[in-house]
């Protein structure tokens, strides 16, 4: 079982978890290793129907992610 599959066990996840093994998604997005630390910087992309980047938020440190509220109200 994959760490990502273990991930959405333990939190009772109802969508699915992806694992960026590699870290080439976070490369393209341009988040990995931000912080010096060697890994993706917690960060969330809102993504229009056609593919458009309409909101962002890169974290300032590890704990720094916005309130699920605050994603959904930049939902298309």
């Amino acid at each position: 079982m994959s760490r990502a599959q273990q991930m959405a066990q333990l939190i009772q996840s109802e969508y699915p978890i992806l694992a960026d093994v590699n870290h080439a998604v976070a490369d393209d997005y341009g988040v990995f290793n931000l912080l010096n630390d060697g890994v993706a910087t917690p960060s969330v992309f809102v993504i229009d129907p056609a593919g458009y980047i309409v909101w962002s938020y890169i974290g300032r440190d590890i704990n720094d992610r916005p309130s699920p509220e605050e994603i959904l109200s930049h939902l298309p």
